[in-house]
């Protein structure tokens, strides 16, 4: 499209859109509902979005990667270029990100525009609905986690060890704040349900937008392009040792907490 906008009209969902509308139903308790146009368009726009928001990350990784190395070969006056450098890609990955909430945001409201009335959840959805206690404490941990041994590094006398703690904590801010951009928009964008089932189904997007939002796959990307050529063996072995136990307690959380669905039928059932 030129200049970047949407077209006024959503097309129809292709026939591969509704199929794969279909097997998510079906995986989430929901074999016996038919497809609509309306959910297959919804689960594209967030296929899709999350797509690039996994290649997003996957390209801040990577220039936080070639930011550290390029501050290995010249002095500190290079190396404080290079992290308004990386000040402004945290910038930008913010911005990016508010782009794709924004546009599967458009998407939900002209789906939602088409509907003949709008169905309503029967309790509030907050944060402790969608991403719950135990999630929430998980990611803040992890955040807590990796910005203490960052700021620990601060107080070594070796400028590597100190330059590469700057470029986490720079890091850690953008993929906070990214996380909280999410959470705002799951929270906040609008229902877009006519009957008990499409909102069932509503729910269960909400639940899961804001369960991979706060995954904590780039908080462990960090440390690895930045902090594991350091000459400083306590530190990689701390950083080693908080990745594979914040992999372990993800595991048991996983397997203990209810699945997306479940929750969704908890909030349908509410008085």
């Amino acid at each position: 499209m030129p200049n970047g906008t949407l077209p006024d009209v959503d097309p129809p969902a292709r026939p591969a859109d509704l199929e794969r509308a279909g097997v998510w139903l079906a995986g989430h308790g929901l074999a016996d509902v038919r497809p609509t146009p309306l959910l297959a368009t919804r689960l594209a726009v967030r296929r899709r979005a999350r797509l690039a928001g996994s290649v997003l990350l996957a390209m801040f990784i990577m220039a936080v990667a070639l930011i550290y190395t390029g501050g290995m070969v010249d002095g500190s006056g290079y190396r404080r270029r290079l992290l308004l450098v990386l000040t402004a890609l945290v910038v930008g990955l913010v911005l990016a990100q508010s782009l794709l909430d924004w546009w599967v945001r458009r998407v939900d409201r002209r789906a939602g525009a088409t509907l003949p009335r709008r169905a309503a959840y029967p309790v509030r959805l907050g944060w402790r609905t969608v991403l719950g206690w135990p999630r929430t404490a998980f990611a803040a941990t992890t955040f807590a986690g990796a910005t203490a041994l960052a700021i620990g590094a601060l107080t070594l006398h070796d400028s590597t060890a100190r330059y590469a703690a700057v470029i986490l904590l720079i890091g850690l801010c953008g993929l906070a704040v990214t996380v909280v951009v999410q959470l705002h928009h799951v929270l906040t964008h609008p229902v877009v349900a006519d009957d008990e089932v499409s909102l069932t189904a509503d729910v269960v997007m909400r639940i899961e937008d804001a369960r991979v939002g706060a995954a904590p796959t780039a908080v462990w990307s960090l440390p690895v392009v930045s902090v594991f050529s350091t000459t400083f063996g306590w530190w990689n072995a701390a950083w080693l040792a908080f990745i594979v136990l914040s992999v372990i307690a993800l595991a048991l959380m996983e397997a203990r907490t209810a699945r997306s669905a479940t929750v969704a039928r908890h909030v349908m059932s509410a008085p």
